[in-house]
């Protein structure tokens, strides 16, 4: 089981430095990337795409779930501190996310932002529909990032891709709707391994990244390394477990079970392990303005993680003796 969780290291060693990107002066002096907003945080590559995003990104189900007021205060205090990626999906809160975008991101600050949404599509005259509905309520003629979402299976994988939905997201591209197109999941590795099997036409790929991955069905492990070699835009999701590294089995929620967090890791312990593998950006889902001002003050703090602090925690988490479902309930 050590064994294991620690092998991944070894196949990606040293990647996270080419993705940081430093701007300098004619001087060798590291420059801070401004817009007409203030100061940005640090930026990295999104894979093959030549996009530069900022290393923390808001996660729209949050915004979905949160009132119009809330909402809001999340977005400028996200803007304010930095951030410039945002995710959204057409499923969150049944299309209101994507609403809440349309009125309070998109009208003041479509030039500074990247825009990713998803669709759950299982064919592809839905996932047209899903396209259109999500440029309407988004009050957009364009997509930075559009996904195909929520992968379960290798099974699903072929379901969708055969049912026409990977020639929506094509076309979309094409056409100019979705400047780039990848896909996310967070239930099973295997269904992630059979997507890339079928298509190396994605430039994304959004999947479960945190410290006790490597011991439980590791997206880790299993995927990521694919991901480097094609050279694809990583965008780490549920990096706390989506409330399960606090005692929660449920999506947006902690509870009564044993917690990883603060027994065994901190807050900041978890996000730097995620940032000092090669993601792209990771995306948080803040409840409140001050926890997403938490997650960037963090990022702001980072510093890459040496290999033997990257074990020293896999291990920790991984000796905790939590059984891997407790932690990651999301995974099948």
């Amino acid at each position: 089981m050590k064994k294991d969780r620690r092998s991944f290291l070894r196949i990606l060693a040293g990647m996270t430095a080419g993705i940081i990107l430093t701007i300098q002066d004619g001087k060798g002096t590291s420059l801070i990337q401004r817009d007409r907003l203030g100061e940005l945080l640090p930026l990295r590559k999104l894979g093959k795409t030549g996009q530069q995003v900022t290393m923390l990104g808001v996660g729209g189900a949050h915004i979905g779930k949160s009132n119009d007021k809330t909402a809001q205060a999340i977005l400028e205090t996200a803007l304010e501190g930095g951030v410039r990626f945002f995710d959204n999906a057409e499923s969150y809160n049944s299309g209101g996310a994507e609403q809440k975008y349309g009125k309070f991101l998109v009208p003041k600050y479509r030039d500074l932002v990247f825009i990713m949404t998803k669709s759950t599509a299982r064919n592809g005259k839905l996932a047209q529909q899903h396209l259109e509905d999500s440029l309407r309520r988004l009050k957009t003629d364009y997509i930075d990032l559009w996904q195909i979402h929520a992968v379960t299976s290798p099974a699903d994988v072929d379901n969708r891709i055969d049912n026409g939905v990977l020639e929506v997201a094509i076309k979309a591209k094409e056409s100019g709707k979705a400047r780039f197109i990848g896909f996310t999941g967070h239930s099973d590795f295997n269904a992630h391994q059979r997507m890339l099997e079928r298509t190396d036409i994605l430039e994304t790929c959004q999947m479960p990244i945190n410290c006790f991955d490597p011991s439980y069905k590791s997206f880790i492990n299993n995927v990521m390394p694919i991901l480097v070699d094609r050279d694809m835009g990583i965008l780490a999701m549920k990096t706390l477990s989506n409330g399960g590294f606090f005692g929660g089995t449920r999506h947006f929620y902690g509870g009564d079970k044993p917690k990883l967090v603060p027994n065994i890791v901190t807050v900041q312990e978890a996000l730097h392990f995620v940032w000092s593998l090669p993601i792209s950006v990771l995306i948080t889902g803040p409840d409140h303005a001050e926890m997403i001002q938490e997650k960037i003050e963090l990022a702001k703090s980072f510093v890459q993680m040496s290999e033997e602090d990257r074990l020293a925690l896999i291990d920790r988490v991984g000796n905790a003796g939590y059984e891997g479902k407790l932690v990651e309930f999301y995974k099948v």
